[in-house]
């Protein structure tokens, strides 16, 4: 069922309908207005859309640099899974 939390980002109150769990909400609101505020202050910008698109880029690159960990670790999983069953099945034929 569908509620509504309130949160805060960059100094605009925004109502949210979600299933989530609030305090899942309210923590992805403030890990967002952090980085804004960090665009803000790096780029020394004011203009909220500017920040909002800037902050998007920050958070595209994390996910996909993220994404990329979890690729590699998944191959290098599946790489030593197929080592380790090699060797399992070389050790039962002696």
């Amino acid at each position: 069922m569908k509620r509504s939390v309130s949160v805060q980002i960059a100094g605009v109150r925004y109502a949210l309908k979600t299933d989530e769990d609030e305090r899942w909400v309210k923590s992805l609101a403030a890990y967002v207005d952090g980085k804004m505020r960090e665009v803000q202050k790096s780029t020394r910008t004011v203009d909220t859309q500017s920040a909002a698109v800037l902050t998007a880029l920050q958070v595209a690159e994390e996910l996909f640099a993220e994404r990329r960990v979890a690729r590699e670790l998944r191959k290098s999983i599946r790489e030593k899974s197929q080592s380790l069953l090699d060797y399992l099945e070389r050790e039962a034929r002696v």
